[in-house]
C-alpha cells in the first residue's frame, strides 16, 4: 500500500509543477515561488551529478545513474541504458560541451521508492556550428533499487 500511495504522491507533484510550468513557460515566474526544491535530496543530487557528467564527458558517470531498462525521450525513443549509449550518449555530451546551461528552476519530489524531478534550463552556446539558445525543459523518474537512485525516464525537449 505505501507504494501505491508514493506514486500517487508523486503522480500529484507531476500535475502540479508542469501545470505551474506551461501557466509561466513564457513568462517570470511569481517572485515569492522557490524554484529550487529538494535539489540536495539524494534523488536531487544523482540528477546534478548527472548533467555534471555531460558537460565533462564523464560516460562512465553518466551509465552508472541510468537503470538498465531506462526509457529517453529525445526527439526519438531510447529503450534502455545501452542503447542510449551506443547511439544518443556521444551527441548529448557533445552538445552540453559546447553550451553554457543555466539552471533556472529545479524541483524535485520522492516518495518512498520513487522520485520525480523536473527541471528548466536556459541553454546558450554552439552545437554542430550553429547558434543555441533556448530554454529546455526536463523531465526525470528516478526508482530506488538496492538503496540507490537510479533513473528509469527521461523526457527533454526544448
Amino acid at each position: 500500500m505505501k507504494s501505491l500511495k508514493s506514486y500517487t504522491v508523486v503522480l500529484a507533484a507531476i500535475i502540479v509543477t508542469i501545470g505551474t510550468i506551461s501557466v509561466h513557460a513564457d513568462k517570470s515566474p511569481p517572485t515569492n515561488l522557490n524554484n529550487f526544491i529538494n535539489v540536495e535530496s539524494a534523488p536531487g543530487q544523482i540528477v546534478n551529478q548527472f548533467h555534471q557528467a555531460f558537460e565533462t564527458g564523464d560516460i562512465k558517470t553518466l551509465r552508472s545513474h541510468l537503470a538498465d531498462d531506462v526509457l529517453i525521450f529525445e526527439g526519438g525513443v531510447e529503450r534502455s541504458a545501452e542503447s542510449y549509449a551506443s547511439h544518443h550518449m556521444l551527441a548529448d555530451i557533445q552538445y552540453y560541451t559546447g553550451i553554457n546551461s543555466t539552471t533556472l528552476e529545479h524541483r524535485v519530489t520522492i516518495g518512498v521508492d520513487l522520485a520525480v524531478s523536473i527541471s528548466r534550463s536556459k541553454h546558450v552556446g554552439a552545437y554542430k556550428s550553429e547558434a543555441v539558445n533556448n530554454i529546455n525543459f526536463e523531465t526525470v523518474i528516478l526508482r530506488k533499487v538496492n538503496d540507490k537512485w537510479k533513473i528509469t525516464h527521461i523526457h527533454w525537449s526544448s
